[in-house]
């Protein structure tokens, strides 16, 4: 129970982290309907924290030939773009995959559905602002930082025509110290949006908070019975274990080595039974997955930007009950030898018999 629900709790946090890195693209995200000022993306990068600062040309709007559907399309310089999804998880590509072979196609990053719909070949495609540019898809990936959509085209901002190479946004990697210090840098005429915020945004439902609460006390309430069971087993066999010690005793057996019989006697049942729980914990996770959607507890909106949020197995909530069990199983072994050790081995020996 306590790692089934632990592994809840975890694929709950997965899934809003990567909901928010997904909205907003990195770590902060500064944008502008119109150009944003040249000097901007310096100011950002001396905020405390602030490790990089990526500009891109974004047209949310951009309308490819022969298409009845709006694609948005992001100018971004390759290189610095790259190491922004390595870093961010999200669609990660190498830089040449967006360097031209020659004459005037400008090689492109699309999403699937884009790259079904248009193939391989050139085609043209007119910006916002009236620029027209002639891309030709060179890879795909499921997702892209710059976009928070399904559906994208990525291309070189060097390439593009005019003002259109201008940034309208910057994607910020690293922790500022102080939100309103950044907000200060950007200005007014610029939007600022923060991972961590919109992190918290996640937890604002009260399904959601209930949710959390009802897998929290699952949790507390399997360790408790198991180490609840696992204490009165343990105090049954008390009277027995500490007779045995004394007999022990008056033929030559230490303290300590009492303490390191106690504790050895214990181990084996511990142990199998950490690694049968674990097992059955993982097997359990891995069967009901399937048929478990945690997309509504993880996040408020009726649709999550990262996809489906499932069960999955977490090495973390698995070990950590299974390492528990052996540890308060050890614990007690222990602490009942000491307190065996303290008292006269003849009071035990008479307790003994006298059972």
């Amino acid at each position: 129970t306590a790692a089934f629900g632990g592994s809840v709790l975890t694929g709950v946090a997965d899934a809003r982290e990567r909901a928010a890195v997904l909205t907003v693209g990195a770590d902060a995200r500064v944008e502008a309907v119109q150009a944003l000022p040249s000097g901007l993306a310096g100011r950002i990068g001396r905020v405390p924290g602030v490790r990089d600062v990526t500009a891109l040309s974004v047209f949310p709007y951009a309308q490819p030939e022969g298409g009845r559907l709006a694609v948005p399309v992001a100018g971004v310089d390759p290189a610095g773009y790259a190491a922004l999804t390595r870093h961010t998880g999200v669609g990660a590509f190498p830089a040449d995959a967006l360097k031209s072979s020659g004459g005037k196609d400008l090689a492109a990053l699309a999403s699937p559905a884009v790259a079904d719909r248009y193939g391989t070949r050139p085609f043209l495609v007119r910006l916002d602002d009236g620029g027209i540019v002639t891309v030709r898809i060179t890879a795909v990936r499921e997702r892209t930082p710059a976009v928070a959509g399904e559906e994208f085209l990525v291309v070189d901002r060097s390439g593009l025509p005019g003002e259109s190479a201008r940034p309208t946004a910057l994607l910020v990697t690293g922790d500022p110290a102080d939100a309103g210090a950044l907000r200060e840098a950007a200005g007014g005429g610029a939007r600022v949006q923060l991972r961590t915020e919109r992190f918290a945004e996640y937890v604002d439902s009260p399904l959601q908070s209930g949710a959390e609460r009802v897998y929290t006390a699952a949790v507390a309430a399997g360790a408790g019975f198991a180490v609840l069971s696992l204490l009165l087993t343990l105090l049954r066999a008390a009277p027995e274990r500490a007779a045995l010690l004394a007999r022990l005793r008056t033929m030559g057996l230490t303290r300590a080595q009492g303490r390191r019989l106690l504790v050895l006697e214990s181990l084996p049942q511990a142990l199998l039974a950490a690694a049968g729980g674990t097992v059955t914990a993982w097997a359990a996770i891995r069967l009901l997955s399937p048929g478990i959607d945690l997309t509504t507890v993880a996040v408020s909106a009726s649709a999550s930007p990262a996809g489906r949020a499932a069960l999955r197995t977490d090495p973390v909530s698995l070990l950590v009950p299974a390492l528990a069990v052996v540890a308060v199983t050890v614990g007690t072994a222990a602490a009942q030898a000491w307190w065996t050790g303290r008292r006269g081995s003849v009071r035990e020996l008479r307790a003994g018999d006298a059972r």
